[in-house]
């Protein structure tokens, strides 16, 4: 049975964002907006300075924080989720998880984590508010590109298909006509799988680099995943579903219009649809075709992106904002406003959520003390951010992935944003994804799919010819 949710934001004060980190507060002490960005000049201040974890003597006492509950657990001990064996992306913390990432036995309740009074303290150190990255400002030459630049050594354009170290281009897999638009690796599987805008979805070996199989499922595919042994394809008025194992197929209905987005959490699949709305499955049994259990509305334009994290689910729109979803009631917890163009991508990243914006913003967001989320840090990029990816390196630091409409890749280090490199593509990528060890994938507008490397803080090549 279909249940349709409308769902409404809370009215301030939002008390039931995150407050069961314990980090809601009596009366009016309110943090001060001025240190947040670090531009408070009074000594003694009225409002509350993070820094300073004693309250004053003439505001009220602080609720002490209440111990977290623990996870559902199935019969054996082990978290239940049907569709779960292992995250897309890999853990960027210890055990700083990425949402809806990790490798198979990591860290499976990480992701976000609540933020209590001390952690609000570290995460508005870890990232300075209106800090600033350092930026290449090269970019590819297209004639070179092409094969006709006259310049040679002397042009002041890059000469490569990328800058900095500690990374490499193994291969590139050429098979699309159009736009990549998803690329998932499957736990334990060794073909990779891709989908396009070409209606197709590739399989790829992964020893041969060799496209094994082409599916053609009549429609632009919007959005690509795998969970465990599942893969799920994002179509029009669709999702379908294969499993790898046992080679089932399902088609999943009900949305209306393309599905741009997909997310796995608490054994139900969500999906990101043209009509604004996020389609909610869930399976009854291991055997059952997951069905449609709910609507979730609000977004008034298509929804592009979504990830899973602390018990919310968190949903970029075209309609410029963020909503923060309760997995639990469903219901919608906070809305978030600070883009001025359409939400492209949203990550979880150890206590904060990332986001990226056509407004070239790539904004950092962590818990107040009040348990809303607010905006602790941004990147202003040149262009519009299309993707946003987090991998380790081979020394297991982390690192972000981010793709511009400029058709780059820059690679930064975290929580810095120090510039580590950058990758020039022909044309825009549009997707990114991380595979085993310090493997990551990146899909173009032109159909192009490239595997690499990462490799330690101070190896790997400088560039490719």
């Amino acid at each position: 049975m279909e249940i349709k949710t409308e769902s409404r934001p809370i009215e301030k004060p939002r008390k039931l964002v995150f407050n069961r980190s314990g980090s809601l507060h009596y009366g009016n002490n309110q943090v001060c907006g001025f240190w947040l960005a670090g531009k408070c000049n009074r000594n003694p201040c009225r409002f509350r300075h993070v820094d300073s974890l004693e309250p004053r003597q003439d505001q009220p006492p602080q609720r002490q924080p209440q111990p977290k509950r623990p996870p559902r657990t199935s019969s054996n001990g082990q978290r239940s989720n049907k569709f779960r064996s292992t995250w897309r992306n890999p853990d960027l913390s210890n055990p700083k998880i990425l949402a809806g990432s990790s490798t198979e036995g990591v860290g499976a309740e990480g992701k976000m984590v609540h933020v209590t009074n001390n952690n609000v303290l570290t995460s508005r150190r870890a990232f300075s508010v209106g800090g600033s990255c350092q930026k290449s400002q090269k970019k590819l030459c297209p004639y070179w590109v092409s094969g006709n630049c006259v310049h040679g050594e002397k042009c002041k354009d890059l000469h490569s298909l990328f800058s900095g170290s500690g990374f490499s281009l193994l291969t590139k897999l050429q098979k699309h006509s159009k736009a990549v638009t998803g690329i998932a690796l499957p736990s334990g599987s060794d073909k990779l799988f891709s989908g396009s805008k070409d209606n197709s979805v590739c399989v790829w070996d992964c020893h041969t680099g060799q496209c094994v199989v082409t599916a053609e499922l009549g429609g632009e595919i919007g959005c690509l995943i795998s969970e465990g042994l599942w893969v799920f394809a994002g179509l029009q008025n669709a999702v379908k579903a294969w499993n790898i194992e046992s080679r089932t197929e399902l088609v999943l209905s009900g949305p209306n219009g393309l599905v741009h987005a997909m997310d796995v959490g608490e054994d139900m699949l969500f999906g990101g649809v043209q009509d604004g709305s996020i389609l909610v499955w869930k399976s009854t049994s291991e055997s059952c075709s997951p069905e449609p259990v709910a609507f979730l509305m609000g977004h008034r334009l298509a929804v592009l992106s979504l990830v899973v994290g602390a018990n919310c689910l968190y949903s970029g729109s075209k309609d410029e904002s963020i909503r923060v979803w309760d997995l639990k009631t469903l219901q919608c917890l906070q809305i978030l406003n600070g883009h001025k163009n359409f939400v492209t991508s949203v990550l979880c990243w150890d206590k904060f959520l990332l986001s990226g914006s056509l407004d070239n913003r790539l904004k950092v967001w962590a818990a107040t003390e009040f348990g809303d989320l607010e905006v602790v840090n941004e990147v202003e990029e040149d262009n519009g951010i299309l993707a946003l990816c987090g991998i380790h390196d081979a020394e297991n630091k982390p690192i972000l992935l981010c793709s511009c409409k400029d058709n780059s890749v820059c690679l930064y280090d975290l929580p810095s944003f120090a510039e580590r490199g950058r990758i020039y593509a022909q044309e825009e990528v549009q997707t990114i994804a991380v595979g085993c060890g310090p493997l990551f994938f990146t899909g173009g507008a032109a159909g192009e799919l490239s595997v690499w490397k990462l490799h330690g803080d101070a190896s790997g090549s400088v560039g490719c010819s």
